[in-house]
Formats: structure tokens, sequence, C-alpha cells
């Protein structure tokens, strides 16, 4: 079978990555247990993701000529994805996340750094990987200039396109018409889709709710597509797992909600392990899982 061909377009960071018992209060000092250097950014999790379930995966984004930036593009190849749409730019730094792990949830602030440097001009140059993707996964570290210009190319070459819009922001009527799935979390979904318009892009929706699943419209009813229950040691990343792997299901052919539960299968994989990408599963795992789950009838 042909693999997947899928384009990820977005941020790439290194993620700084403290694990503490107790996260300090404001102007409070207290000692940390670990710190990782761990490769990150939305854009790359997702690339990962998708690429260890066995897609074929290119990347599109920005990096400065820096350390960070050169480690990043490196775990990439290592990984197998196409890094000839990663952009090196000399006046800003990589991007970088400050994460903070306790108690096994976790607390981010994003520097997008040379993220914001990726232009709309950029993407010309990628139209034809654009164009004989399978689908374009999307989100929002980048600015939104790029996503339009993304998505309005996608679109003319006829291929799906999927927006994880993290970091929220409100987003333009004409650019969600466009989309084929738009997966916010709760917290997203409340920011970007008041209650009073969130009918209208419903059946784009495919929301996350940690745990408890996933979110969708079938046959015009809101049904919870159930997450699995797993040891948890770090869920920084689960949600970018759960659009990798949406992408990947969706490109095999899967309906909507078999593309949910395979989501969520390689999610609930992601968190059994710290780090964004530490914990990212095959396809193999993912369908052990699967099966063990449907041997214990759940």
């Amino acid at each position: 079978m042909k693999k997947p061909v899928i384009t990820v377009i977005g941020s790439l960071n290194m993620d700084l990555v403290t694990v503490t018992k107790r996260v300090p209060e404001q102007g409070e000092t207290v000692l940390g247990e670990k710190f990782h250097l761990i490769p990150g950014g939305k854009g790359a999790n997702q690339a990962v993701a998708a690429a260890r379930l066995g897609a074929e995966v290119h990347m599109i984004g920005a990096v400065g000529s820096d350390t960070f930036g050169e480690l990043l593009k490196r775990q990439l190849d290592n990984e197998g994805i196409f890094i000839d749409g990663v952009k090196p730019v000399t006046d800003v730094e990589t991007g970088t996340a400050m994460i903070t792990v306790s108690d096994g949830d976790n607390r981010i602030i994003v520097v997008p750094g040379a993220n914001y440097a990726l232009q709309p001009e950029d993407l010309e140059q990628h139209e034809a990987v654009i164009a004989k993707s399978d689908i374009c996964l999307l989100q929002l570290e980048i600015p939104l200039a790029v996503v339009e210009r993304a998505v309005a190319l996608a679109k003319k070459h006829g291929v799906f396109v999927i927006l994880n819009p993290a970091p929220a922001q409100p987003l333009p009527p004409a650019l969600l018409e466009q989309i084929d799935l738009v997966t916010p979390n709760e917290h997203e979904c409340g920011i970007i889709f008041p209650e009073q318009d969130r009918e209208k892009w419903a059946a784009k929706l495919v929301v996350t709710e940690g745990a408890r699943g996933v979110s969708i419209i079938k046959n015009g009813k809101h049904i919870i597509v159930p997450g699995f229950r797993v040891p948890v040691v770090d869920t920084t990343g689960a949600g970018d797992t759960f659009n990798g792997a949406l992408a990947v299901a969706l490109s095999k052919g899967m309906e909507l909600e078999e593309a949910c539960r395979f989501g969520n299968a390689a999610a609930a994989l992601s968190v059994t392990k710290l780090g964004a990408q530490g914990g990212m599963p095959t396809e193999k795992e993912v369908i052990q899982l699967l099966e063990a789950a449907k041997g214990e009838g759940s």
C-alpha cells in the first residue's frame, strides 16, 4: 500500500523541560528534579507523530542559524522527515518552549523566534509538495498569513486540510470555510467558536477533551469517541500526537470516528513517557493497544 503523504506547515521549537514536584508561587524559588532539552514545536511534533505511524512527511517551517536549529533539523531527518522546506534564518533565534511538568501535567510558555520569520511567499517554492499531499496539517504557532496562504494552496490542488488551532485566536470565517477539519481542545474551542456560532462549524469540529476522548458530529449528533486509560507521565505533545495520527488514519481511508479512535490510542501511548516526542508510538504499538482494548470489550 502506498504511504500516506502528509505536509506539515508549522513550528519547530526546542523544549526546555523542568520536572518538579511543585510549581512555584509568584516570587518563590523551588528545587526542580530534572531538566531536559527536547525537540518540539507543534509542527515538528505532529510531523514526527505522522512519520512514526508510517507516513511520508514533509516539514515546512523556519529555524534560526543556531545550535537549536541544527539539532531540530537533525532530529527530523533522523525520523525520516523531508526537511527541504525548513528555512534557516539569521536574524532571530530558533523558537523555544519553557515547559514545567508537575503532577503529570504541564505549563508552557512559547517564544516563537524564527517561527514568525516564515512568510507566505516562502510557500510558493513548495507548492508541488503541497499539491501531491494527501493531507496538509497546520497549527497557529506561525503567522496567520502563512496559514491562510497554505490553505489556499492546498485547496487549489484539492488537498484535505486539518487545522489544529493552537494557540487559540479568532479565525476569519473565510479561512474556516476552506478548512476540512478543525481540531481544538475544549479551551481553544470556547475561544475560537462562541456558543452562538458553534453549530455553523460543528461538522468541521473534532474537539479533544483529554482523557475523556474526542467530541465529533456523527449522523447529525454529537458523540464522544472515548479515550484510553494509561499511566500518565507527561501530557506534553498528546494533542500533537492525536493530530498527526488523525491525519495518517484519514489518509489511509478511515472514517472519522475510527480515525479519532486511532488518534486517541496514539495520544494515550504518548503520555506514558517524558517529552512531546519521547512517547510518540509506532503504528504497530497503536494497533496493539486498539486490539487489547477490543479484547477487553471497550
